[in-house]
């Protein structure tokens, strides 16, 4: 198995968490809830959200040196998620998600 620093470990962590809930809350809660939470400017966005966790991750699982790419747009993109998920209300553990996940890469980006 390639070792990884903790740091990295931990970044996947919260880019696979980050991925699970924003995908799970979309095709969940905001289905369930309609107005605001399927807006097409929201539900792409938390889809976008999703897609780059999960690539972010994928690149740090499999060594690439250009994980630093994803997660810088990986950061930028969760980041924008957290704020439109405060802004429609009742996502606070999306919220919290995207806001570890875009600490997370900032670092990993850095």
């Amino acid at each position: 198995m390639n070792h990884m620093s903790p740091e990295m470990q931990s970044c996947i962590d919260e880019c696979l968490r980050c991925y699970q809930t924003c995908l799970s809350m979309a095709m969940n809660h905001c289905l369930e809830m309609g107005g605001e939470h399927v807006e097409k400017r929201h539900f792409t966005l938390m889809s976008a959200c999703a897609e780059i966790c999960r690539t972010s991750a994928h690149l740090m699982l499999v060594g690439s040196e250009h994980h630093k790419l994803t997660c810088r747009a990986c950061a930028e993109i969760c980041e924008a998620c957290a704020a439109d998920c405060e802004r429609v209300g009742g996502m606070q553990e999306c919220v919290e998600a995207c806001r570890k996940c875009a600490e997370s890469c900032r670092k990993m980006a850095a």
